[in-house]
């Protein structure tokens, strides 16, 4: 790598402390509008609404419960009385939601059950022995067996499935299927286990470029399986890169690493993550699309920083030690990037934890609908507190 990163300050453990802190407080501040509701994908002006259990990204909502749940257990003296049992009641509260639309189907006809299933219902289950978190999570691995085409073997993301227009695969679903790989464990059917490697041993096939960037999404023919092309949909456009797409390679590398134990992930890992490392600004917080950089006037995509930095610690477990080290200090320098400059900091300022996300950005090359440009989103406040869980102990992950 010829960026030198040296000078960069990491987390400290006061750092870790207060944002953790920060994280529960606010949590629990929220706590009332958000149990029988959940909090939109991103914020208006800085702060969520309450919305149904319909969306793709509720699950990281009720993930975050589930991640302060466990920091009140390990420190009790730091929070209100009844802060553990407040979190694990509303935490079931949504867990009975995501069982009730598993069940009646209501719009689940898409790729992102893991996203949806496991930081709610398998942590729910983990945590807690929750019977209903563990049928819930199973009924969400079936569903998201119904994605797979055996004509290219991956599973399909969105839409009618067979149709041409969407006879694609999106890069963010390598981080749905630690879902399949519980089932198989937790249900004794090397199915889910089989369709998850067939899936990543395409994508990871189709969606790396020669130069280690990544595409959004990539198609195949419907008729013969054969890889097609790659497009964007919330990239700047097709040849750019999008910023949180390469974070979601870093980390679904390191999930593939973890489930496989494929030697060859391990190169592709490290090339995914330099690209991802060379192109960021000088704050470490990437603009939405890596056309972008330093002087730009476009908005940022932090939670691009904390889902990579979750990746390079996932993958510092399996690695030898100056490498794991080397990883490990790079995932602070982000975090602490992210601490410093781009967290909510007082209650009235937002809702929310971690400012600056773009969820999607128009440009005159991409086909995607705005929404949520420079505000909160909740997969980014959610990879933050896993980061910085993941920092503070050896955590037994939801994924």
């Amino acid at each position: 790598m010829s960026r030198d990163f040296s000078g960069y300050p990491v987390l400290s453990g006061s750092d870790l402390a207060a944002g953790m802190d920060f994280a529960v407080e606010q949590i629990l501040h929220v706590l009332p509008e958000f149990t029988e509701k959940f909090e939109k994908a991103y914020s208006e002006d800085g702060f969520y609404q309450p919305t149904d259990n319909e969306d793709w990204t509720t699950g990281f909502w009720t993930g975050e419960i589930w991640l302060a749940y466990e920091y009140v257990l390990e420190n009790p003296g730091r929070f209100e009385k009844g802060a553990a049992a407040r979190l694990k009641a509303a935490g079931l509260t949504q867990v009975d939601s995501f069982y009730d639309r598993i069940v009646n189907k209501r719009l689940v006809d898409h790729h992102d059950m893991g996203f949806l299933y496991s930081p709610s219902c398998v942590a729910a289950y983990k945590l807690t022995g929750n019977d209903k978190a563990r049928k819930a999570a199973l009924l969400a691995a079936d569903q998201l067996l119904t994605r797979y085409q055996p004509k290219g073997e991956f599973l399909q993301a969105w839409g009618p499935m067979g149709a041409k227009e969407n006879y694609r695969l999106i890069i963010d679903c390598l981080n749905n299927l630690p879902l399949l790989y519980w089932a198989s464990s937790e249900a004794g059917d090397q199915k889910y286990r089989d369709i998850a490697e067939k899936h990543i041993h395409t994508a990871v096939k189709s969606v790396i470029r020669e130069d280690y960037s990544t595409w959004h999404t990539f198609f195949f023919d419907p008729e013969t399986g054969e890889p097609d092309h790659g497009a964007t949909c919330q990239g700047y456009r097709d040849t750019s890169v999008w910023a949180r797409g390469q974070a979601w390679g870093v980390a679904g590398l390191a999930t593939a690493y973890r489930y496989t134990g494929r030697a060859e992930y391990i190169p592709l890992f490290e090339k995914v993550t330099e690209y991802f490392l060379e192109h960021l600004p000088e704050d470490l917080v990437p603009y939405w699309d890596f056309t972008f950089t330093d002087g730009s006037d476009e908005p940022r995509d932090s939670s691009a920083a904390s889902i990579a930095a979750c990746g390079m610690l996932e993958m510092s477990r399996y690695l030898p030690e100056e490498k794991a080290a080397y990883y490990t200090d790079l995932a602070k320098k982000l975090m602490k990037a992210l601490y410093e400059k781009y967290t909510v900091k007082s209650f009235e300022e937002s809702n929310g934890l971690v400012l600056h996300s773009t969820y999607s950005k128009k440009s005159p090359y991409n086909t995607c609908h705005p929404a949520g440009v420079d505000e909160c989103n909740i997969w980014g406040d959610y990879y933050y507190m896993e980061a910085l869980t993941r920092l503070s102990k050896d955590w037994k992950q939801y994924w």
